[in-house]
C-alpha cells in the first residue's frame, strides 16, 4: 500500500485512529445496550421508549459505520470484535439485569454523557495534539448527536410522574422561568 500523505505524520494518524477506535467501541456497546432495552422495556412507557430507542439505535448504527470508515480513511483498521470493543470501551455492560424502564433511561443517559465527555476530550486531542481538524470536526458532529439523544432521554425522566391521588396534573408541573 502506498504511503499516505495527507499532512499528518504516521504518529498523528495512529493517535487519532486509537481515539476513533475507542469511540467506535463505546458506540457499539451503547448500541447493544440500547437494542437490549428496546427489546426488554415494559410498562406504560413501552411504546414511547420502544420507538425512541429504535430511532437511537438506527442513528448509532449509522455513526458506527461512519467511525469505522474514518479509521479506514486514515489508513487504520477499526476494531471489529466484541472482545476488542469490551477491552477498550469506557462503557460497561449490565449483563443479566432487566431494570425498570426509568432505570433503563437513566443508564442510557449516563452512557451518552460518558460518550460526550470522551468525544469532547477527543475533539481537543485530535485538533490540538494530532493536528487533525477533519477528525475533530467529525467528532464534534458525533458529540452533538449524543448531546441530543441524552437530552431526549433526560427529558423523559426529568418530569414528575402524575400522582392519581392529586387534584390535578397542573399542581405536579413546573413552569420554566420566563415562560
Amino acid at each position: 500500500m502506498p504511503r499516505i500523505n495527507i499532512g499528518l505524520t504516521e504518529q498523528q494518524r495512529q493517535g487519532v485512529i486509537d481515539l476513533l477506535n475507542q469511540d467506535l467501541a463505546d458506540a457499539y456497546v451503547l448500541l447493544v445496550k440500547t437494542k437490549k432495552y428496546h427489546w426488554d422495556v415494559v410498562g406504560p412507557q413501552f411504546r414511547t421508549l420502544h420507538q425512541l430507542w429504535e430511532e437511537h439505535y438506527e442513528k448509532l448504527t449509522i455513526n458506527i459505520d461512519a467511525i469505522a470508515e474514518r479509521v479506514r480513511t486514515l489508513g487504520g483498521y477499526p476494531v471489529g470484535t466484541l472482545e476488542g470493543f469490551l477491552q477498550i470501551s469506557t462503557l460497561k455492560e449490565h449483563g443479566g439485569q432487566v431494570p425498570r424502564a426509568t432505570d433503563m433511561v437513566a443508564n442510557l443517559v449516563q452512557d451518552h454523557e460518558q460518550v460526550i465527555r470522551n468525544l469532547r476530550e477527543h475533539v481537543d486531542q485530535s485538533g490540538e495534539e494530532f493536528h487533525d481538524q477533519g477528525t475533530a470536526d467529525f467528532l464534534t458532529g458525533l458529540m452533538e448527536e449524543h448531546e441530543e439523544m441524552a437530552w431526549m432521554l433526560r427529558s423523559f425522566i426529568e418530569g414528575q410522574a402524575l400522582d392519581p391521588n392529586t387534584q390535578s396534573a397542573a399542581s405536579d408541573t413546573q413552569t420554566p422561568v420566563g415562560v
